[in-house]
């Protein structure tokens, strides 16, 4: 049942393997990965549509700077049949009219709430851009690592490959030395199990590499089958960052904390709004009537009339009292303001903690990437040496086995090392809000 196994594994393999040389393989660096899920990815697209509403929505008429004009016309159509008052005969009575009518209403006056309200629809539309610019900065990111990831599994799969190919040059190396005499089955059955392992080890590596895909495929928008050959290297940027350099950029770029910028000045117009409210108002209503009738009574001549009329008026209101609604509104807007100083203060404490844990996580894995650098290094001298002498039957099968494992965990530490390294870098790239500048 084993060796059903192990060769059910081979058969999917080589399955697999065929499929991935039949589809068409593009090249594909990190930045034109970011361009296209810039162009594609379907949360941005989202966001800069949410960013279109309020560019409309940002203008004097939506503020209610200008008047509304209505335009409209009513038409009427009656007849009556009724006694006559002179006869003993009924009368026929067909009435016909026709009123158009234009009319003109402005807010003149209402506490220079129409300028509050412009300014506030411009801070809503900065509010939508940000927002939109912190989408971006998180989709960069998920690609970024996505992309990294996806070489992370590709690289994991050459070293899987490489010891693969190893066990079968040791199980067919033992075979030939069954063969003369030199090995026994027992060897012979240890060697085909590595072999047979490290088979199994390189098909699920392969599929975890096909997941890696699919996932980078679905951040940049792209078709589900596409498949890219990633060029761009698999190595970190090691920079000698100082925190309090990397504090104040963030203080000043931080998307998430110029938000919260923008939505302070928000609550400040909602302020200003509230207490403009204790002014008075002054409207113009204006407009002109006409009027056009048409009467015929059975036996009588038709008659027609009109009559027009033009209008203006104006309204001044002024609220003396109306149950401390006002004034209620003002505090209320006022303690929002508050809430959001305090909300500010919040972010900003958290962003820093947040800072320097990330600062401190990079310090340490550049250091765990030397240390995966030198343990690979001494691993493969191992390995080398240890091939070395399992050919000249210094070391048995098992030892020359323990030495592969080594090999492949410093191997996978090194690559775990380097990615770890390459996501923090990416995550003070975001928090310091220089992630977006770093793919324009």
């Amino acid at each position: 049942m084993r060796i059903l196994k192990y060769i059910s594994v081979l058969v999917l393999l080589l399955i697999f393997t065929g499929q991935l040389k039949a589809q068409e393989i593009s090249p594909l660096t990190l930045e034109e990965a970011v361009t296209i899920a810039l162009e594609k990815n379907f949360e941005i697209q989202i966001s800069n549509k949410n960013v279109e509403s309020a560019e409309v929505n940002n203008t004097w008429g939506a503020a209610g700077m200008f008047p509304s004009v209505d335009v409209g016309i009513t038409q009427t159509n009656r007849f009556d049949n009724s006694e006559s008052m002179s006869s003993d005969e009924r009368d026929d009575i067909l009435r016909s009219g026709v009123q158009p009518y234009v009319q003109v209403r402005w807010m003149l006056f209402n506490g220079l709430n129409v300028y509050i309200k412009k300014d506030k629809l411009e801070l809503v539309q900065q509010l939508s851009e940000g927002n939109a610019a912190v989408i971006v900065e998180n989709k960069i990111q998920a690609v970024v690592l996505a992309y990294y990831q996806t070489l992370l599994n590709r690289e994991k799969l050459e070293t899987i490959d490489r010891i693969k190919k190893l066990s079968r040059d040791r199980f067919n190396y033992v075979q030939t030395k069954k063969q003369f005499g030199s090995a026994v089955s027992y060897d012979v059955l240890q060697a085909k199990n590595s072999y047979l392992s490290d088979s199994t080890n390189f098909l699920l590596q392969s599929l975890e590499l096909k997941k890696s895909q699919l996932n980078l495929n679905l951040l940049m928008g792209v078709d589900k089958e596409s498949v890219y050959d990633l060029s761009s290297p698999f190595v970190p940027t090691i920079e000698d960052y100082k925190y309090f350099d990397l504090e104040e950029k963030m203080f000043s770029s931080n998307k998430t904390l110029q938000n919260q910028y923008i939505n302070m000045e928000i609550l400040q117009k909602d302020v200003a709004s509230a207490k403009a409210s204790v002014w008075p108002t002054l409207n113009l209503n204006a407009g002109s009537d006409y009027a056009s009738n048409y009467v015929r009574y059975s036996g009588s001549d038709p008659n027609s009339s009109y009559s027009y009329d033009f209008y203006v008026n104006f309204s001044l209101n002024f609220n003396l009292y109306d149950g401390g609604r006002t004034n209620r509104l003002i505090k209320q807007s006022i303690i929002q303001s508050d809430i959001g100083n305090i909300q500010e203060s919040q972010i900003k404490q958290t962003l820093s903690n947040g800072l320097l844990t990330i600062y401190e996580m990079y310090q340490i894995r550049k250091q765990l990437l030397s240390v995966a650098d030198v343990g690979l290094e001494t691993a493969q001298l191992n390995l080398d040496l240890s091939t070395e002498k399992f050919r000249n039957g210094s070391i048995n099968s098992f030892n020359f086995r323990d030495v592969q494992v080594i090999f492949i965990n410093s191997e996978f530490n090194r690559l775990e090392a380097v990615y770890n390294l390459i996501n923090t870098h990416t995550e003070l790239l975001r928090a310091t809000g220089g992630i977006i500048s770093e793919f324009e």
